[in-house]
């Protein structure tokens, strides 16, 4: 028997296949289990549903349409296209490229996708995925919101547009595209979410290194305020190019196209030959390393003056966004792994100038090998890499802290070491926060056996943030600077980043 609820906007509880109707037309889902044992059992997932007209052809390189209404019911059962295209290697989430042109889409996962009354919906999360502005996919297993469902919390994933086609400076086409794709999606939820079960009123955006620098970014915009509540920056990378870097970069890459700067010169060439060219542009050498340790990533929401008014630590400085509570922090060894192989080579470089040569100043090097002498102990691989680390990732969580003032923060840091590398790296605090463990290439990443335990810390502290507006640990503010150091076992620590300080 089919089960409709009397208040519903058509939503079939009792089938396989559970239909609700949204402001473009009917969605039809498909019933999942959950795992864990406890709550609710199943969680409704619609997959590929866009939120923009595909941005192809004339709409290429244009802000994005809103999709226009379907006259059909959209079968709703698989991820839509993605933005990325093949596998850029880069990432260590499994975040699978899917073709096709409709590449502007969102995923919903909902434990009751029954309509809900205004202020009686439940808590929502839209996570924006990582990798770089320029790879990444929201159509990862890993963010498959079955246990959020499963703990009261409807998930939405988004998809934008990456890399050059995203971010790139084109002369007549509108800056920061990547940007507008994430606007048009959180309208999308506030004029959707209320169908799958959501509260329009209580949207927490989340994300993590590139995600997590978007999500950060959205808070320090004016023009994206009324669109979330709270948010959670796992491992957060911004952006904040220059105007004048953002144009130079996109005048090179035009050049080295044999192209005008325009949208024009721009439509002519080939999709796989823009790749190919932003590839080697953004290719990671020894100089362009330091570039993006001292400067940032050169493709990413940029300074532009009608999205982003300013650099978005400012905008906190300002005030922007200080009435809605942020989490942030990062793992212990976000790029450790990358200086592995470097091992042998590194071992007969003196300390004092390898991090000369990672641009930390000589006056602040004694005091940061006496902070960080476990790490030093390790040996210069290890050194290199929390360096890199601290720069790119944990010294911003410490001004970001202090930017936003009396404004609501928590601060954690990801500190278990890895069953596979030894150390906290990039990436392992994802499945944790997805409380995933049971998923596939968990090994690679975090060795045999993670500990479940954990996964619960972390994952609980999520809802509860998202369900509450408070993770469950004291605030940053104050002399003590609380943060959650996230470990077997977990523990609240006073100045939890005192080993970052040398660098500020």
């Amino acid at each position: 028997m089919t089960l409709e609820h009397p208040a519903s906007n058509g939503a079939l509880l009792g089938t396989e296949h559970p239909e609700v109707r949204i402001a473009e037309g009917l969605v039809r889902g498909r019933w999942r289990p959950t795992t864990g044992g406890r709550g609710n059992a199943r969680s409704a997932a619609f997959l590929g549903i866009p939120f923009a007209e595909a941005p192809v052809g004339e709409l290429r390189f244009a802000a994005p349409q809103p999709k226009a209404p379907w006259g059909d019911v959209l079968d709703a059962a698989e991820f839509g296209a993605t933005a990325q295209r093949g596998d850029p290697g880069v990432t260590l989430i499994p975040e699978p490229s899917i073709p096709g042109d409709s590449t502007l889409n969102v995923n919903v996962f909902t434990p009751e996708p029954v309509a809900a009354d205004p202020g009686t919906g439940l808590p929502v999360l839209v996570w924006i995925h990582g990798g770089g502005y320029f790879a990444g996919s929201p159509a990862s297993v890993w963010y498959d919101g079955r246990n959020f469902t499963r703990d009261g919390v409807v998930t939405v994933t988004i998809s934008y547009r990456l890399g050059f086609d995203g971010f790139g400076w084109i002369e007549d086409a509108p800056s920061n595209r990547g940007v507008r794709d994430w606007l048009l999606a959180l309208e999308w939820v506030q004029r959707n979410i209320a169908a799958f079960g959501g509260d329009p009123a209580r949207v927490t955006i989340a994300g993590q290194s590139a995600g997590g620098g978007a999500v950060m970014t959205l808070l320090g915009m004016e023009r994206a305020q009324h669109l979330f509540h709270g948010v959670y920056a796992i491992s957060g990378a911004l952006a904040d190019v220059s105007a004048e870097r953002s144009e130079a970069f996109g005048r090179k890459l035009a050049e080295s196209a044999g192209a005008a700067p325009t949208r024009a010169g721009w439509s002519a060439i080939p999709e796989d030959r823009v790749l190919e060219l932003q590839k080697a542009a953004t290719a990671m050498t020894s100089d362009s390393m330091s570039e993006i340790i001292d400067e940032g990533l050169p493709l990413g929401p940029a300074v532009d003056g009608e999205l982003l008014l300013r650099p978005t630590p400012e905008s906190f400085r300002l005030g922007v966004g200080s009435d809605k509570p942020l989490v942030l922090g990062a793992t212990d060894d976000e790029f450790s792994m990358a200086m592995t192989d470097a091992a042998k080579a590194l071992r007969w470089v003196p300390k004092g100038i390898l991090l000369g040569k990672l641009g930390v100043p000589k006056s602040a090097r004694g005091a940061y090998l006496a902070a960080n002498a476990d790490v030093v102990a390790a040996g210069k691989a290890r050194l290199a890499g929390r360096v890199l680390t601290d720069r790119m990732f944990r010294t911003a969580i410490l001004r970001i802290a202090e930017d936003r003032g009396a404004a609501p923060t928590w601060v954690y840091r990801f500190s278990w070491p890895s069953g596979a590398f030894g150390f906290a790296e990039h990436c392992l605090d994802v499945p944790f926060f997805f409380d995933c463990l049971d998923g596939p290439a968990i090994e690679p990443l975090a060795g045999p056996n993670p500990p479940q335990a954990l996964a619960d810390e972390v994952h609980a502290a999520a809802v509860a943030f998202i369900a509450n507006g408070d993770p469950g640990w004291p605030a940053h503010g104050g002399a003590d600077r609380i943060a959650r150091v996230f470990d077997v076992p977990s523990r609240d620590a006073r100045d939890a980043y005192a080993s970052v300080r040398p660098l500020l």
